[in-house]
């Protein structure tokens, strides 16, 4: 029986439907990390999320091979993989082979004598100038990676949901030549996706904040399109631009962090989302950094530098958040970078975790502070591990990683 996943008019085949068994199997993860100036790594938890995949695998008997990314050329973090093979060594209990090599002689050589239950991990697959490319899958299928691996492998699985916006080689020509699936975490991913886009799952509230305001209007103006909210909360840069939108004059200090921010330009746009009859709330409080401290102070009297919402807004948006049916969350209500400015974010995120419906956070600062590991995914929340991502499917855009798969799965072919 296919289990398939239905998302839009997409159908996501997962591995319940490729259920590869001794065979080998290329999968695309995501195993990009922090790095400090040496070059070391400072957080696996991209590593940590992907184990459910990889031991699945392992576990059927079959040769898994192990494709990512790490930075980009010239980024300090562009880096080898050797040090990311030697900690998903540690967590699996198993050796994993590392090759340093992504397509050529050496590498091939290493996968065709992979034998059943090992594991390998490819080179940076970066340092293949090709990856650097986006195009459409058909001529990603075309490339060299793709003709020089594929034909090595039964079976190609993504796992790797935080580049799912790219239309890179590894990403999206692999599902054109192979017979392909949705790893555990890309299976949750697009599960939690869905959960959006099921207008059974209402009322739907919108947490929208942080400093990236063009962005954020982006998603709004698709929300409300598609009428895919029933309310809207904002706070950040996000709800200070709606709040002067509306009318509302806020301190010279906070005005000219939405002048310096750029934000102040996308002034008619936020006014026409709002005449749109967008359900969109403002904070009636802020908590303001004013000639040295710390102050509480209504929405219409600001004196000082808004740096988060106050107690007055907590109160309301989580009153609206608890009744929720799903809840998700994208950007930080505050300048949480500062521990004295956490508490508006922290109070929506444990107003959403408490509450009777389904949350989803859509990666970045929240996913840190929710305390949850990236890719935590369970009958009450979910947590993305690809922030560019679940913003890019808010906003309405494709990703060409999920329509590459799903043409897989209706046996489209290069």
């Amino acid at each position: 029986m296919s289990l398939l996943i239905q998302l839009g008019d997409q159908l996501i085949p997962t591995l319940d439907d490729l259920r590869p068994r001794n065979s080998k199997v290329l999968v695309r993860v995501d195993f990009n990390s922090p790095v400090n100036d040496s070059g070391m790594l400072m957080d696996d938890s991209r590593i940590r999320a992907h184990l459910q995949t990889i031991r699945e695998l392992v576990d059927d008997g079959n040769s898994v091979v192990l494709m990512s990314h790490q930075g980009r050329p010239g980024g300090r973090d562009f880096v080898s993989l050797s040090q990311h093979a030697k900690v998903l060594s540690r967590y699996l209990g198993v050796e994993v082979k590392f090759i340093e090599d992504v397509m050529g002689p050496y590498a091939r050589q290493s996968i065709r004598s992979l034998g059943q239950g090992e594991v390998a991990m490819l080179e940076n697959v970066r340092f293949a100038s090709e990856e650097l490319v986006e195009s459409p899958p058909r001529q990603q299928a075309n490339t060299f990676l793709v003709r020089y691996l594929s034909p090595l492998f039964n079976y190609y699985v993504n796992d790797a949901f935080a580049t799912a916006h790219r239309s890179q080689p590894s990403v999206v020509g692999f599902p054109l030549v192979l017979p392909s699936a949705a790893g555990r975490l890309m299976e949750s991913e697009v599960r939690a996706l869905a959960k959006v886009l099921d207008r059974s799952l209402g009322p739907k509230v919108f947490v929208l904040g942080g400093a990236k305001v063009a962005d954020t209007l982006k998603v709004i103006e698709n929300l409300v399109r598609n009428r895919l909210a029933d309310r809207i909360l904002t706070g950040g840069l996000v709800g200070e631009l709606f709040a002067v939108a509306k009318g509302v004059m806020l301190s010279i200090q906070s005005m000219e962090a939405l002048e310096r921010s750029g934000a102040l330009a996308l002034l008619p746009r936020a006014r026409r989302i709002l005449m749109s009859g967008a359900p969109i709330e403002v904070p009636m409080d802020y908590r303001v950094m004013a000639g040295g401290e710390v102050r509480e102070e209504p929405l219409g009297r600001v004196s000082g530098l808004i740096m988060d919402i106050g107690r007055g807004t907590v109160e309301v948006y989580s009153s609206m958040i608890e009744d929720a049916g799903l809840t998700v969350i994208r950007g930080p209500m505050g300048v949480v970078e500062l521990p004295q400015f956490r508490e508006g974010t922290m109070a929506v995120l444990r107003a959403a975790m408490e509450g009777k419906g389904y949350t989803v956070i859509g990666g970045g600062h929240v996913a840190a502070l929710s305390g949850l590991e990236p890719g935590t995914s369970n009958s009450r929340v979910h947590v993305s591990t690809g922030a560019a991502a679940f913003l890019a499917f808010l906003s309405g855009e494709g990703l060409p990683a999920l329509e590459a798969l799903s043409q897989s799965a209706k046996g489209v072919r290069a």
